[in-house]
């Protein structure tokens, strides 16, 4: 289980979620992406906006609970990502249970992605302390590599030490960030707003990343061809 964390709000966490999902699944991976972001929860609605998944409307989404209620192991395709939604009363969910029951839910050769919350916040952290490892994502603005940097330190001490640095909506890549956050940069993905995921591009961008995952972390762990 990984999880796609960042410092700020807006930093590309959950395009990256979603792009890099799809990028596996166009390997042949069976791919979980669930929202961990339960106060601003967006990821179901960027799938259905994008057809990245195979519901047509967010209000079809399944979400984490229903996927976990439903006993067993969550049923997968290997043609396109399979996105949970936030719970529809996250208050009454207990955040670090739901997510490891999803992690005892899913297919041990299955990658699982958590979009996360931004900041520090006891929300924050709770994918973190579940999750194996975590996947950072930020511009190259300096309050946000600062609050990155901050979600990095985080991370290790939770136990789940960072794969690696998503650049988001850069041009290029100064030398100095593999060096401020102790890991490599997997890629950059360039801007291309209002619909960055329908962009060749980074489509492209994110399949390089979805590689670099895949040497690092999944060639022995996920189903991948």
């Amino acid at each position: 289980m990984i999880a796609v964390a960042g410092g700020k709000g807006g930093s590309g966490k959950t395009t990256t979620t979603l792009g890099v999902a799809d990028a596996l699944s166009r390997r042949g991976a069976p791919v979980v992406a669930a929202d961990a972001d339960w106060d601003l929860p967006n990821l179901a609605r960027l799938a259905a906006e994008t057809r990245a998944a195979s519901m047509t409307a967010p209000d079809s989404d399944p979400t984490l609970v229903d996927a976990i209620h439903a006993g067993g192991e969550i049923r997968l395709t290997r043609s396109a990502p399979t996105v949970l939604g936030a719970p529809k009363a996250p208050r009454d969910v207990d955040a670090c249970p739901t997510f490891a029951a999803l992690d005892d839910a899913v297919p041990t050769d299955a990658p699982t992605l958590l979009d996360c919350p931004a900041g520090a916040s006891p929300d924050a952290a709770a994918p973190l302390r579940v999750a194996d490892r975590c996947l950072l994502v930020t511009p190259l603005r300096r309050a946000a590599l600062r609050d990155a940097a901050k979600t990095a330190a985080i991370a290790r001490r939770l136990d789940c030490p960072p794969l690696g640095v998503v650049v988001a909506r850069a041009d290029s890549v100064p030398d100095g960030v593999a060096g401020l956050f102790d890991c490599p940069v997997l890629g950059r993905v360039p801007d291309a707003a209002p619909e960055p995921l329908s962009d060749p591009g980074v489509r492209s961008a994110y399949d390089g990343i979805a590689d670099a995952l895949v040497t690092r972390y999944g060639s022995k762990r996920w189903r991948v061809s």
